[in-house]
């Protein structure tokens, strides 16, 4: 049984001025090295390269280089998969967003949902509670 990983898990993994930095990499670290798959969608990728650069968002942002080595660090973990939109993608975000009506920012998390359900993953690791209002995903907190 495989798992998803949100992008707000990578972004504290990074960013060691947050006290929930020790927290999130621990976390990864046990991912990279255990072997059961987990899966990161290249939206979550292309979110935290936007996010782990930007001076709004991290008191000192990565340079795109660094965070794009991070990526590269995690796409060469053996037990890393990638999933992306495959044909039909439209029927499965309508089906997943029919129940939540997303908007604003609940629009990108029923997108990674809408990806997971498509790709048969129910578990899905964030820190972010509004992914519990999709009734199909196991959502855990790994830094709680």
């Amino acid at each position: 049984m495989s798992f998803g990983i949100d992008v707000n898990i990578l972004l504290y993994a990074s960013d060691g001025s947050s006290p929930l930095h020790d927290k999130a990499a621990e976390f990864l670290y046990q991912c990279a090295n255990g072997r059961e798959v987990f899966c990161v969608a290249w939206v979550t990728m292309m979110s935290y390269l936007r996010m782990a650069t930007h001076p709004a968002i991290f008191a000192r942002p990565l340079t795109h280089e660094d965070a794009a080595r991070n990526i590269d660090a995690l796409l060469a973990t053996p037990s890393c998969r990638v999933i992306a939109e495959e044909e039909g993608f439209w029927d499965v975000y309508r089906e997943v967003a029919k129940d939540v009506s997303p908007r604003g920012n609940l629009v990108p998390d029923a997108h990674l949902a809408a990806l997971l359900s498509q790709h048969g993953v129910v578990k899905l690791y964030t820190h972010d509670k509004d992914f519990r209002k999709f009734s199909f995903l196991e959502v855990c907190d790994p830094l709680d």
